[in-house]
């Protein structure tokens, strides 16, 4: 599989690491009403789509950049590539 970097170009999956459902880009205020609870809910339970789902995956081998990789999980395709740091801030999230 061919994730196209949005800075580096076409890189093959074995230079990346998956980490799991994009959602983890917007961690909770661990200083708000209710954190407890919230980061239960961030960290255990996870979707498993058949179809198109945006996944974070780390350049591990390379310029060690996080990716957010809008993916088809039936036939693999690759649709979107982000920079995760883009994502987050274009989401208002990052920390």
């Amino acid at each position: 599989m061919i994730i196209n970097h949005p800075l580096l170009g076409p890189c093959d999956a074995q230079e990346f690491t998956y980490l799991g459902d994009a959602s983890l880009l917007h961690r909770p205020d661990g200083m708000a009403e209710g954190a407890e609870a919230a980061f239960v809910d961030y960290a255990y339970p996870r979707e498993n789509p058949a179809g198109l789902h945006r996944e974070l995956w780390f350049h591990e081998q390379g310029d060690r950049s996080w990716l957010v990789v809008t993916r088809d999980t039936v036939t693999h395709e690759i649709t979107q590539v982000e920079l995760a740091s883009d994502v987050a801030r274009r989401e208002g999230r990052s920390r």
